[in-house]
C-alpha cells in the first residue's frame, strides 16, 4: 500500500487538529519562531491544536485563528479586566476565562503596604498575565520587568467592549489599517486585551460609539473594505 502524502500548508491556510504546520512555519521565518494559541510541538513538529486559519500577526509569531469568545489564559499575553471582588490583599478580575484571575495590590507600581492602590469593583484594569496553565489559577501583573507600570494598570473613564478573539488578533496584524486610520480623524486612546475585551476612550461619547462600531464593524472586512469604510467615515487612507 502506497503511502498517502502529508499535505502542505502555508500561512492563510485552513488547518485542523493534528496537522503538521511545520514547513509553514519555517518557510515563514528564518529567525526564533514563537508559536502562539493553536499550535503546540510535537518532537521536532509543529502540528495545530485546534481548527482555524493558520496566521503570522507578527514576524515570526504563528497561530491558528479561530473564531471564539471564551478566553483560554497564555502567560505573558496582556488582557483587558473588570475587577469583580476587592479583598485586602487579592483583587478578583473578570478576564472573560473559564475562572477569575487574581491580582495582587502589590502588584502595582510604587504599590506598598501602605500605599495601596485605587482599585474598586467594577474598575477596569489593564495587565500581563504572569501565571496561566490548564491546571493554575490565572494570575495578573500591572507592572512590566522593571517594575514599572509602562502603560498597565486602572483604565480611568472610558467605554468596554466585547469583541471575538479573532477580531482582537486582526486589529493587531502590521497590515490592519483600521486604528491608524480611526486616529486622523478622532483622537483617542485604546487598550486591546487578547482575551477579546477592548477599552476606547475618546473626547466625546459620540466619537467613542462611532470607533467601537468602526472596530465591530471591521471583523468581516478585508483590507480595502476597512479603508473604504474609514473613507465614508471622513479618514484619509490614501498614504497607508
Amino acid at each position: 500500500m502506497i503511502p498517502t502524502p502529508s499535505p502542505s500548508y502555508e500561512v492563510g491556510d485552513t488547518v485542523l487538529p493534528g496537522d503538521d504546520v511545520t514547513a509553514a512555519v519555517r518557510s515563514g521565518a528564518a529567525q526564533k519562531i514563537v508559536l502562539g494559541p493553536g499550535l503546540r510541538r510535537e518532537g521536532g513538529q509543529v502540528v495545530a491544536s485546534r481548527s482555524g486559519v493558520l496566521r503570522m500577526p507578527k514576524n515570526n509569531v504563528f497561530v491558528v485563528e479561530a473564531y471564539q469568545k471564551r478566553y483560554i489564559p497564555v502567560k505573558d499575553e496582556h488582557v483587558v479586566g473588570v475587577v469583580t471582588n476587592a479583598g485586602s490583599d487579592i483583587f478578583r478580575v473578570d478576564i472573560g476565562a473559564s475562572v477569575s484571575a487574581s491580582l495582587s495590590y502589590l502588584d502595582f507600581e510604587h504599590a506598598t503596604k501602605k500605599n495601596r492602590p485605587n482599585i474598586q469593583v467594577g474598575d477596569v484594569v489593564y495587565a500581563k498575565l504572569s501565571t496561566a496553565g490548564r491546571d493554575m489559577e490565572p494570575e495578573l501583573v500591572c507592572v512590566d520587568s522593571h517594575g514599572k507600570a509602562n502603560k498597565l494598570g486602572k483604565l480611568e473613564e472610558g467605554f468596554l467592549i466585547t469583541c471575538s478573539l479573532n477580531l482582537i488578533h486582526k486589529l493587531l496584524s502590521v497590515n490592519c489599517p483600521l486604528l491608524q486610520a480611526l486616529g486622523q480623524k478622532w483622537p483617542y486612546e485604546c487598550a486591546l486585551g487578547m482575551n477579546g475585551k477592548v477599552w476606547i476612550k475618546a473626547r466625546t461619547t459620540k466619537e467613542t460609539i462611532a470607533i467601537a462600531n468602526a472596530i465591530y464593524e471591521s471583523e468581516h472586512l478585508d483590507n480595502s473594505q476597512i479603508k473604504q469604510m474609514c473613507i465614508n467615515l471622513g479618514v484619509i487612507v490614501d498614504s497607508m
